[in-house]
């Protein structure tokens, strides 16, 4: 476990880019935030207006068809947040501001690498007070059909346990398992694209979806090959996509997990569910935090101090 306080932006930063499902295009740019302002969404007009603002979390989850929607009572605000979640949760960033003009999150290249190269540049900082965890006490599961997601307690951070299975000669079975760390998700994680099948595209389009994927931001796949030049980026692109997928929806618990999480054959929809039924359950988890000098805070042994529960967390039901 590092950084024991929470953390910010050093400055603000800009991302420019399309929709891979809307193809429309948006520039997000995130600011630095104060102590406990978490993950916020702000929608803005052509003119900087603020339209609507969202905190990123499970109760603002409106939609997790083929990507993670957040919005509220009026409808969405912004769509496939879950890149840009996942490389503000897996490089530790608490607390930040995120403004921006279009419908959905731009795709870049289809991982979180671009959101990555962002933050170096606006480089971090720590905030005064101590970073604050949700702590898994007991195993949560949610099974649908053949897949299955699960939260369990964990000593040492958090954990990705992954597994994908599609009837495909490029990818057939795959796992993974890793402990989250900047490091550990700067080399394996951040870089792993979203894919796609050539044969689902027609279908995609008439519903909608895909309308901005391209070989530019979306690893697509014939029935026997992969289609981009580039090639695949790991010989297991595919379930690392999915490790970087789960991170970013887990994200939206709010604070950082202490916990590991095993995903096979999920998505985003059971994400979402497994997060739901945990914040659910008050009898399964707790808030902590970590203090940094000495590791010990109050009241508690291994640098433990157990908080009141955030508001947002067991009204979800």
């Amino acid at each position: 476990m590092t950084g024991a306080k929470q953390t910010t932006l050093r400055d603000q930063v800009a991302v420019t880019g399309v929709g891979v499902h809307s193809g429309k295009p948006a520039t997000l740019t995130m600011h630095p935030g104060d102590d406990d302002t978490g993950i916020v969404f702000q929608r803005v007009t052509a003119d900087g207006s603020i339209e609507r603002e969202v905190r990123a979390d499970v109760r603002s989850v409106t939609a997790t068809e083929f990507a993670t929607v957040l919005g509220d009572a009026k409808g969405p605000i912004c769509s496939t947040a879950e890149h840009l979640l996942a490389a503000l949760r897996g490089l530790n960033v608490d607390n930040v501001v995120i403004e921006i003009d279009g419908p959905e999150v731009p795709i870049m290249d289809g991982s979180a690498a671009a959101f990555v190269d962002a933050l170096d540049q606006a480089g971090l900082t720590d905030r005064a007070l101590p970073r604050r965890y949700i702590e898994v006490l007991k195993p949560v599961r949610v099974s649908k059909g053949d897949a299955f997601g699960e939260l369990r307690p964990y000593e040492h951070g958090f954990r990705v346990e992954a597994e994908i299975q599609f009837d495909h000669p490029l990818i057939g079975k795959q796992a993974l398992a890793l402990d989250i760390e900047p490091n550990t998700f700067r080399t394996e994680i951040a870089r792993a694209r979203t894919f796609g099948f050539m044969k689902d595209v027609a279908k995609l389009w008439s519903a909608g979806y895909a309308l901005g994927a391209s070989f530019e931001n979306t690893l697509v796949i014939s029935e026997d090959r992969v289609l981009n030049p580039e090639g695949l980026r790991f010989a297991d692109e595919f379930v690392r996509h999915k490790v970087l997928d789960a991170l970013g929806d887990l994200a939206l618990a709010g604070q950082p997990l202490l916990a590991a999480y095993k995903t096979v054959r999920g998505g985003h929809k059971l994400n979402h569910m497994v997060l739901s039924a945990l914040m659910a359950d008050p009898t399964a988890w707790r808030v902590v935090e970590f203090s940094d000098s000495p590791r010990r805070a109050r009241g508690q042994a291994q640098g433990q101090a157990i908080l009141p529960a955030p508001a947002f967390g067991p009204e979800v039901s």
